[in-house]
Order: C-alpha cells, then sequence, then structure tokens
C-alpha cells in the first residue's frame, strides 16, 4: 500500500503552520498591517523550494496587496532563519510568496448564490400571491 502523505507533503503542512506564527508573532511590517493568513503551502520534492499562498484578509486594495507581498519577499530570509530554528530540516526551502483570492472568490461566489436564492424565492412569493387572488 503506498505511503498516504509523502515527505514533500508533511514538510509543507508544517511549514503552513510555522510560517503563520512567525507572520502573527514576529513580524512586525506595517506593510503587513492587515491580517495576513496562510492559506497554502506546496514544496518541492527536494525540499528545496516552496510556494506559500497567502489571503490578506480586510484589504482587496490592488496596491496594499502588493505591498504585502513585496513586505513578504524582502523579510523571507528573516523567515527562512525562524523556520530554521523552529524546524529540524538539512535545508529550509527558499520561500516564494503567492497571493491566494479562492478565499474571496469562494465568498464572492457564495453571496451570488445567496442573491440569486433570495430573488428566486421573491418571485416564487408573488407568484403564489397572484395565482390565489386570481382564484
Amino acid at each position: 500500500m503506498a505511503k498516504e502523505f509523502g515527505r514533500p507533503q508533511r514538510v509543507a503542512q508544517e511549514l503552513q503552520k510555522e510560517i503563520a506564527i512567525i507572520l502573527q508573532r514576529e513580524i512586525k511590517d506595517p506593510r503587513l498591517g492587515m491580517m495576513v493568513t496562510v492559506s497554502g503551502v506546496e514544496v518541492s520534492r527536494d525540499l528545496a523550494y516552496a510556494k506559500v499562498f497567502v489571503t490578506f484578509l480586510n484589504d482587496q486594495d490592488e496596491d496594499a496587496i502588493k505591498n504585502g507581498l513585496k513586505a513578504l519577499k524582502e523579510a523571507s530570509g528573516y523567515i527562512r532563519t525562524l523556520l530554521g530554528k523552529a524546524m529540524r530540516l538539512r535545508i529550509v526551502p527558499e520561500l516564494t510568496f503567492f497571493y491566494d483570492n479562492s478565499l474571496i472568490e469562494g465568498m464572492r461566489m457564495s453571496n451570488l448564490v445567496s442573491s440569486v436564492i433570495r430573488s428566486d424565492d421573491a418571485r416564487r412569493v408573488n407568484r403564489d400571491d397572484n395565482n390565489s387572488r386570481e382564484e
């Protein structure tokens, strides 16, 4: 039977947890004033590179997102140093940060579905009222 989770997936999970803690407690950059959430981490098979997907809550301004990603890129060396102390890895992966808009898109889609359901219910109530008046 094959392994359910290989080493890269386990390392990615641990990196996600540790980076979230570091961003919450250690990074004091004012450009990251908004709340930063680590939504996922993908690690290469040789564990040398990691793509870190982040979401900035409370702000969807394009400039704020760019500034936040720039701040994370500049702090990546410091974050790697802290990761090296927190995790026992021979090589701490090189971090590359990407904005993940899936959370924002999911909320937008949910709002669209809710509004369609509300308008459908309102139409059904109006149609039922019209049918009862005709009888």
